[in-house]
């Protein structure tokens, strides 16, 4: 059954000599859980693992809603990207009057990666080695002209909100200093 979803039993109310009874309505309230999330039929979640489980593989356990525990895994090989969709079919809800079919458990995968600065440099160059050799790109001479070399920093939404803030605070100042101050006058023609 859904959210809202009603169960009705026809008179069952109040009862009264010489009355009719009324009915009893229950009406589904569906609580919001830690993990999963309903769509339809379909049990959504995210499960987060290590840069490291994402590309050797992995075991790991969850918990079901009815508390039975499921082992999901992934091979050594097979590499989980971030974002990564993966499901287990009649792990979801049950279906509305025919409980032995079951919905989806649908997996997001989360990678979580290491912070900055936590390998050293000899040990990159060896990580390097095993990886998938980099694209070689070929850049223009810096002689060259138009070419500028650019560093890169993180983005940060809140400074970005602050710096556009500031920006249209400098721009509303620098409108109402032209309103003010040299702008052209105007006279009324007389007859």
């Amino acid at each position: 059954m859904k959210d809202g979803q009603q169960i009705r039993f026809n008179g069952e109310g109040d009862q009264a000599p010489d009355c009719e009874p009324g009915d009893v309505v229950i009406v589904l309230d569906e609580k919001e859980h830690n993990v999963f999330r309903r769509r339809g039929i379909d049990l959504l979640m995210q499960q987060d693992i290590t840069l490291a489980e994402s590309l050797c593989g992995f075991h790991q356990s969850i918990q079901t809603l009815d508390n039975r525990t499921l082992v999901i895994n992934s091979l050594a090989g097979e590499v989980i990207k971030h974002g990564d969709v993966k499901c287990i079919m009649n792990e979801g809800m049950p279906m509305y009057k025919s409980p032995f079919e079951k919905g989806q458990l649908i997996i997001t995968f989360s990678v979580a990666f290491p912070p900055d600065n936590w390998i050293s440099h000899n040990k990159l160059r060896q990580l390097e080695k095993i990886l998938p050799k980099r694209e070689k790109v070929r850049l223009p001479s810096t002689s060259a002209e138009h070419v500028e070399e650019c560093v890169m920093k993180r983005f940060s939404a809140e400074d970005e909100r602050k710096r556009r803030y500031q920006q249209q605070r400098m721009e509303a100042y620098d409108s109402d200093d032209d309103e003010g101050h040299g702008g052209q006058r105007v006279q009324c023609a007389q007859h």
